[in-house]
């Protein structure tokens, strides 16, 4: 059963910043440059290859949720009117692009050398731009119901089938075919919009061409244990797309080995190839262009990809909706009030084509895809954060909210994410049993729920169940202990090699320590330090965190503040508002420590 959520506190004035800005101002028409793209006399002329198309689906996308969720009158007019000028323009096969009738994807394009990004013939975005646009018409149909945008996305699909049909998807996109091989999540809502058998088919063909593709091989490839580094070009967003795609087939079919493999994927990225806020994360050495870095290769000059967050947000929800799991609210949880937060301006239009962990904020231009990510990332919260129905709800993140999944009506007030005292009221037409859900998150040690005097104790990384005939006004008073946290992260190389007699000669090239601190959900980071400078290398106190990490008291925002000694205390806020907000600011997240001394042992070769 879908909640009915309107957000509060941060991420509700990001999401309603995005609405007023950026959703009512980017595409205000017809007439604005992203949607003018599709008019046949502009895209015939087109042969740059170029995927500025996506701006219109992703639009259509946030923009219908948001209308339909703010009964925003206006912005629900202008989806109705761009919804309807895209339908004007498809043609009579279906093709809804931006390109000229040569470099459409329906023509087979002689072959050329691989580049760097893998793509087998003329750069393409083509079947990119229709998986967006099928996603965009099937969400304002669902929203409010337009046959003909149905009608419009089926025919797109439609197209598809027939073209894969003579040509394998592969030659049809950049990155070994990831960025046409993401047409398997549309299908697959295609088919869950209509129940069409052939829909469903369309996502199998897609997959099996996808795997029967030596440089991809998505699902053999992941099966084996394949790094996500390692899969295609390692592209970040292209593949996290790919994995929405299987997790949604394997709804649609129920075979396991799709889940198998997503879930191999999933662990992978979480442990070895996301930022401290949660993103995935690329751009250390050769592995540039928004791929994932090698595993264990650690830089906080490192950045991620605004789209490469949506993605991994995307996956996460599709995760939690198959299985419940904790960990999958937890990561949603972590990249919203870190990574996404800290790419958006107040303004709700400026965003963060990448985001630094250690780095400057630069707001990108007005083409940029992220933009359009951000603003589908941030639309996707409403609905994740309570789900449920007549006998279940559960609450998966966190922050002032108020929400109605079915008969049960729930109200959030809390400071959260800056203290961790959660009180939820229930409104309720009369008394009625259910199992009320509440995630206590890992780094909670101690969460408890207090209901009518009687207490229960919650397990972190877990739901805690509380099952009861719950009363009209019932209240319940939520504690997630926050506390202060150390992580600490090495970049470490050690070269092993063998001496002419045998033996193991080990070889330290690179050692280099860093430490960060969280608290609760929430990264912090420090502005320059100092005023002027972009790294601190530290030496840490030999005593317990508590005795030189504090909470500075009275402070407008939680501020942290790391007291040395032998320097002047440095103070730490939320990541999101470190060193501020706007254009060109510095934070810092990962400070460097100094080095151990160790002693070197040489060994002599005779």
């Amino acid at each position: 059963m879908r909640a009915e959520v309107q957000l509060g506190g941060v991420l509700g004035e990001a999401v309603e910043a995005s609405r007023r800005g950026r959703l009512h101002r980017f595409i205000a028409g017809p007439e604005s440059p992203a949607i003018a793209l599709f008019l046949r006399a502009v895209a015939d002329k087109n042969l740059e290859g170029d995927w500025y198309g996506e701006h219109a689906g992703k639009w259509l996308v946030a923009a219908s949720r948001a209308a339909a969720r703010s009964g925003d009158a206006e912005l629900a007019e202008n989806v109705r009117v761009v919804a309807d000028f895209l339908c004007a323009q498809q043609e009579a096969d279906g093709y809804l692009g931006t390109y000229a009738a040569s470099r459409r994807f329906m023509v087979k394009q002689a072959p050329k050398p691989l580049t760097w990004d893998g793509a087998p013939s003329l750069r393409t975005w083509d079947i990119w731009t229709h998986s967006y646009l099928i996603l965009g018409l099937l969400e304002a149909h669902r929203h409010f119901g337009e046959p003909a945008w149905l009608a419009a996305a089926r025919r797109i699909g439609d197209l598809c089938a027939s073209t894969l049909a003579e040509i394998d998807i592969t030659d049809l996109g950049n990155h070994h075919g990831m960025s046409a091989t993401v047409l398997m999540d549309p299908a697959c809502e295609l088919y869950f919009a209509t129940g069409e058998r052939r829909y469903l088919d369309l996502a199998e063909r897609i997959l099996a061409q996808a795997d029967r593709h030596a440089p991809l091989a998505l699902l053999s490839r992941a099966l084996a244990g394949a790094d996500a580094a390692d899969i295609a070009t390692g592209k970040a967003y292209q593949l996290l797309w790919n994995l929405v795609g299987l997790a949604k087939l394997h709804r649609a079919t129920g075979r396991p080995e799709l889940l198998a493999a997503v879930h191999a994927l999933w662990a992978g990225i979480r442990d070895k190839h996301l930022s401290l806020g949660g993103g995935p994360w690329g751009g250390v050495a050769h592995r540039s262009r928004e791929v994932f870095n090698a595993p264990g290769s650690f830089v906080p000059e490192a950045y991620v990809e605004t789209c490469s967050t949506l993605a991994w947000l995307q996956l996460n929800r599709e995760l939690l909706q198959l299985s419940g799991d904790a960990r999958y609210a937890e990561e949603i949880e972590r990249a919203a009030y870190n990574d996404l937060l800290g790419a958006i301006a107040p303004n709700g239009e400026d965003w963060c084509y990448y985001s630094f962990p250690n780095g400057r904020r630069v707001h990108t231009t007005y083409w940029r895809c992220c933009k359009s990510s951000g603003a589908m990332a941030l639309e996707e919260l409403p609905a994740l954060a309570i789900s449920g129905g007549d006998s279940e709800v559960a609450v998966h993140l966190y922050g002032p909210l108020t929400a109605r999944v079915g008969g049960v009506g729930l109200r959030i007030e809390t400071g959260y994410p800056y203290d961790g005292d959660v009180a939820l009221a229930l409104d309720l037409d009369a008394p009625s049993r259910f199992t009320l859900k509440l995630r206590c998150p890992s780094w909670a040690e101690g969460a408890h729920a207090e209901v009518g005097g009687e207490r229960f104790s919650g397990t972190p990384g877990s739901y805690l169940a509380i099952d009861r005939i719950w009363q009209p006004g019932d209240t319940v008073r939520l504690c997630l202990p926050m506390k202060a946290e150390l992580h600490e992260r090495r970049n470490r190389n050690v070269q092993e090699s063998r001496a002419p007699d045998g033996s193991a000669v080990h070889q330290t090239v690179l050692d280099l320590g860093y430490v960060a601190l969280t608290r609760g959900p929430l990264v912090f980071s420090t502005p320059l330090i100092d005023g002027f400078k972009t790294a601190e290398t530290v030496k840490l106190p030999e005593v317990p965190l508590e005795h030189w990490v504090s909470e500075v008291a009275g402070a407008e925002v939680p501020t942290l503040r790391m007291s040395l000694g032998y320097r002047a205390p440095l103070d730490f806020q939320p990541y999101f508002l470190a060193g501020g907000r706007e254009d060109g600011a510095w934070r810092l997240t990962w400070l460097s420590t100094a080095p151990v001394t160790t002693t070197t042992t040489t060994t002599k070769i005779p």
